[in-house]
């Protein structure tokens, strides 16, 4: 199966992360023509009234206000005209189609993408001039959206003191311009941007994950207190009596010093970390299982006529000889590395492969788990 073609207007992944990627914008007209999005606004409020997904009702006016989900359904059904604007993320677990637009960035890679994000937003509605840490792609979904953009400068943006939503203050912009149905905006982080509905409308944003450094050392320390610590037992023979009772003396802070000094890692241990963690759903992500699943011998005999899918939410990374499957790691044997790639790479491939190299035991607990199914061959 080919790689989805990704939509960039004509231009090549190759040209496209030369010249834009992390550098500067990038506005393609059509670039899904007349792209009349995924979701119709009952399905949008269904979705944020889940404890299944993360959603923010933002309204502008008297003033700015946030609320998180889940969201009453009672409270979006009495929502006045204009100026609001409802954020419902990861629909693309929730949805096939959702779930294929995510696959056309997979050029990027599956480390770095994250999820689909829908900003319903009735007349006038937005969030707002802000500023993202992130990479997203902007495509405009049924109606019209104003785009104003501000360069990053020299200092970081100010922000709005005090404001329930990181505002910049004294934003003023660039650029300007209109997305139709089907029209796509790149941002790299750091641009400033203010998107404002012109009339009810959806864009579909494409965010990437881009976790700090703080993020990753506090969770490759937990990685490490998981593996577990050598432990140095406390002494302090020939103690003398305290003179100063409240004082952290020396000989403690050298014990302290000593031990975590005696804590190893490698690179190994940091790409053994990554592919846990970068492999690992949300914490709101909840996999549904098969009601009634086949037994091994039913399920071996489809096995071979079907294509296996991965489920949406199933997140899979690989790296040299190990399988990172839902924050669970695995040694793979060379005879299964290929076909398990191609699955790791295209989320789906022909069954009768994967039970040629053997792995029909390990596809089969995947499937019991919920985290793929068999699908009819195309």
């Amino acid at each position: 199966m080919a790689a989805p073609r990704p939509p960039l207007g004509g231009l090549s992944p190759q040209a496209f992360l030369r010249n834009h990627w992390q550098k500067r914008p990038l506005l393609v007209r059509q670039a899904i023509p007349g792209f009349s999005g995924v979701f119709d606004r009952l399905a949008l409020f269904a979705l944020a009234a889940s404890d299944e997904t993360e959603a923010r009702l933002i309204e502008r006016k008297p003033r700015w206000r946030v609320t998180q989900g889940p969201i009453d359904p009672r409270a979006l059904s009495r929502l006045p005209a204009r100026d609001w604007t409802l954020l419902v993320n990861g629909v693309n677990l929730h949805s096939a189609r959702a779930d294929e637009l995510l696959q056309r960035f997979a050029f990027v890679s599956w480390a770095r993408l994250d999820d689909v994000m829908v900003s319903d937003a009735s007349d006038g509605g937005g969030v707002g001039p802000h500023v993202d840490s992130y990479d997203v792609f902007l495509l405009q979904g049924p109606g019209r959206r104003r785009w104003r953009l501000m360069a990053p400068g020299a200092r970081p943006f100010k922000l709005v003191a005090g404001a329930p939503l990181r505002l910049i203050d004294g934003f003023r912009p660039t650029e300007e311009m209109i997305l139709e149905p089907g029209d796509m905006l790149y941002l790299p982080p750091g641009w400033g941007h203010e998107g404002t509905a012109l009339g009810p409308c959806q864009t579909y944003s494409v965010g990437f994950r881009a976790p700090g450094g703080a993020e990753i050392s506090a969770a490759f320390l937990d990685f490490l207190h998981e593996r577990g610590f050598g432990d140095v037992p406390y002494r302090d023979p020939g103690r003398k009596p305290a003179t100063h009772p409240a004082l952290i003396d020396a000989h403690m802070i050298d014990h302290a010093a000593k031990a975590i000094g005696r804590i190893r890692w490698n690179r190994a241990d940091v790409a053994r970390f990554l592919g846990r963690y970068l492999s690992e759903p949300k914490q709101h992500v909840v996999f549904d299982p098969p009601a009634r699943p086949l037994g091994p011998a039913a399920f071996a005999r489809k096995l071979g006529t079907a294509r296996v899918r991965l489920d949406p939410r199933t997140r899979m990374l690989t790296q040299a000889s190990r399988l990172y499957v839902n924050g669970a790691e695995l040694a793979v044997p060379a005879r299964t590395r290929k076909a398990l790639q191609e699955l790791a790479d295209r989320r789906e491939i022909e069954g009768a492969r994967l039970a040629r190299t053997g792995a029909m035991e390990l596809i089969y607990d995947w499937y019991r788990h919920g985290y793929l199914e068999l699908g009819d061959p195309p």
